[in-house]
């Protein structure tokens, strides 16, 4: 069916060119994923509180493949997905995505984690407000959401820090392995 509105953004506004490498801070940059972070993945999906939020578990193989979806949804512009990594050495150290991108409104909504040993060194928060700058600025997107269990206050204090107010709460919106939870949704509008 034709559309009588033109989308927000026109197709190729993302995988017109490479995905970048973003800058953070002094101590942490973003960039795509590459197959040699094959371990980083295993890990993460093997540590206890990713898993609490995020009920996967990888081996190589599966990482590996994991690791090209995420390559794919930037070419199919559909997703983008970024390595959250120390400076020093390049080394991954957590996740930022689009799990989602919706050329049509604009809009994006945003996922991450980070490794037991960069947790409360602001990473996420730092890597969360770079992005959107970038989205916004960059790509054009209007809206960005993040939604996360209503019991990861971890989550919440990350979207909350990185300026994403909560508009709200979705009750009984997603199954986790203890149960039903209520999710928050928080959103950043594009100025």
């Amino acid at each position: 069916m034709p559309r009588v509105q033109a989308p927000a953004l026109l197709p190729g506004s993302v995988n017109g060119f490479l995905q970048p490498v973003l800058e953070v801070d002094d101590r942490f940059l973003l960039r795509p994923w590459t197959f040699d972070d094959v371990p980083v993945v295993v890990a993460a999906y093997s540590d206890p509180e990713i898993q609490r939020w995020l009920p996967y578990s990888y081996d190589a193989l599966e990482a590996a493949q994991v690791i090209a979806k995420w390559a794919e949804a930037w070419n199919t512009e559909t997703g983008a997905c970024w390595a959250i990594a120390n400076r020093s050495d390049g080394s991954a150290c957590g996740r930022l995505a689009f799990q989602t991108i919706d050329l049509i409104s604009g809009s994006a909504e945003l996922a991450y984690w980070v490794l037991p040993q960069a947790r409360g060194a602001g990473a996420t928060t730092l890597a969360t407000e770079a992005l959107s700058n970038w989205a916004f600025t960059r790509l054009g997107l209007h809206r960005l959401e993040l939604h996360h269990s209503a019991h990861n206050e971890t989550s919440c204090h990350i979207a909350t820090a990185a300026k994403f107010e909560l508009e709200g709460t979705l009750r009984s919106a997603d199954l986790y392995s203890d149960g039903w939870h209520d999710t928050h949704l928080h959103a950043r509008i594009g100025r």
